[in-house]
């Protein structure tokens, strides 16, 4: 049985603000609103395993937000730079590493 987590979430009524809006937004990426909502559920004393399963999500992805959040706050649901040369696209339409021959 999945042990309760270590990373207790209790919000500021800002971040509490923030995180509803981020939630109810249905033109946001669809990392940003479900991040919002595992925060907001969290906050609200529900087990990772509880918000996985609400959500549709794996444990171990409501568990590394659930940190992040604990860690860095608001700023921990950004994304970090991923490593590597950033994906470019030609003016013509073709993807990275699209060349002719290929």
């Amino acid at each position: 049985m999945p042990q309760d987590s270590p990373y207790v979430i209790v919000l500021t009524p800002t971040e509490a603000a923030e995180l509803t809006a981020r939630a109810g937004e249905y033109t946001a990426p669809y990392f940003r609103v479900v991040r919002a909502k595992i925060i907001l559920l969290a906050a609200e004393g529900f087990s990772n395993t509880d918000i996985a399963a609400a959500l549709g999500l794996d444990r171990q992805v409501v568990s590394k937000w659930r940190k992040r959040f604990f860690e860095q706050r608001l700023d921990g649901l950004l994304d970090e730079p991923r490593p590597g040369r950033p994906r470019s696209f030609s003016p013509s339409g073709g993807g990275a590493g699209e060349s002719a021959g290929l």
